[in-house]
């Protein structure tokens, strides 16, 4: 398919050490690319009849109201396409693919959420008499706290999973060859994951990852579609917009936690990616509401 060419990496800013993850917007367009991560993502989106929902080789016009699972490293998006309304609402949760270990979900009453997250390699949508009915509580996730914001989710993956009508959506798993199955990409991962509020050099990764300069950057360009500056500055902007939304430092302050040591280069960057300045988006942006 031509839009493989197409597929972005996305660098999520799911830490290891977080549970969930929740994105709580309202929007005028879709703008992001089709993209795929290690992470699972559940997304609610209301008010886009018209948008066009890529998952894996399923490419489908979607109505006003729709929820869908997506599996690891599934590729998806959503595309303005013929949709013309206005405050789009969109909840995405995504959470680590390794959250809920193998032998809890080896237990007998766990056997249609271990189910269900097999077959969202395929992407599930769910019926809209599941999403209308599951809609109020998704809607209020993100206000939750603690234990109980815990238990919601988890209670809201469950109630999914016994639900009726499911649909696979892609005929196929596609996955996007040796990248989080690749032992230097992980290496590399782990690396910029533990070092990315320091200065980190093309050599001093190369040699990480006992390579060439130049054999590194054909190496990082062609998992990720980055050069390894982009690949890096994705990783900080994602710390960034995380922490502009919970922490109540100065926007100078997070530009030099997150790596950077010019606050006119982040903005920069950060504008680059966001579309914002990151002023505009501690203001405007609802972001993210709840990490656990």
């Amino acid at each position: 398919m031509d839009i493989l060419k197409k597929v972005h990496r996305e660098i999520t800013p799911l830490s290891s050490e977080d549970s969930f993850l929740v994105f709580d917007r309202i929007k005028d367009n879709f703008d992001f690319p089709v993209h795929f991560h290690p992470e699972l993502e559940l997304n609610f989106i209301s008010n886009a009849k018209g948008v066009r929902r890529v998952v894996g080789d399923s490419i489908e016009e979607i109505d006003d109201l729709e929820l869908v699972l997506v599996g690891s490293s599934l590729y998806h998006g959503w595309e303005q396409y013929h949709c013309t309304s206005k405050k789009i609402r969109e909840v995405t949760i995504q959470f680590h693919e390794d959250l809920f270990d193998k032998a809890f979900l080896s237990r007998n009453i766990m056997k249609p959420l271990k189910d269900m997250f097999d077959r969202s390699a395929h992407g599930i949508l769910f019926s809209k008499a599941t999403t209308r009915n599951i809609k109020s509580r998704i809607l209020i996730v993100s206000k939750l706290a603690g234990i109980d914001y815990f238990m919601e989710l988890l209670s809201i993956l469950y109630d999914l999973s016994i639900s009726r009508n499911q649909r696979l959506l892609s005929t196929t798993t596609i996955y996007l060859e040796n990248f989080e199955n690749s032992d230097k990409i992980k290496l590399l991962y782990d690396y910029v994951q533990k070092n990315y509020a320091s200065k980190i050099t093309l050599s001093e990764v190369s040699e990480l990852l006992n390579m060439s300069n130049v054999s590194f950057n054909r190496f990082i360009k062609k998992r990720t579609g980055k050069t390894f500056v982009e690949y890096l500055n994705d990783v900080r902007i994602g710390y960034a917009s995380r922490w502009l939304v919970e922490r109540d430092c100065s926007i100078s302050e997070i530009a030099f936690l997150c790596g950077f040591n010019s606050i006119a280069n982040f903005n920069r960057v950060f504008k680059k990616a966001k579309k914002t300045t990151p002023t505009n988006y501690r203001q405007d942006f609802s972001g993210i509401k709840r990490v656990l």
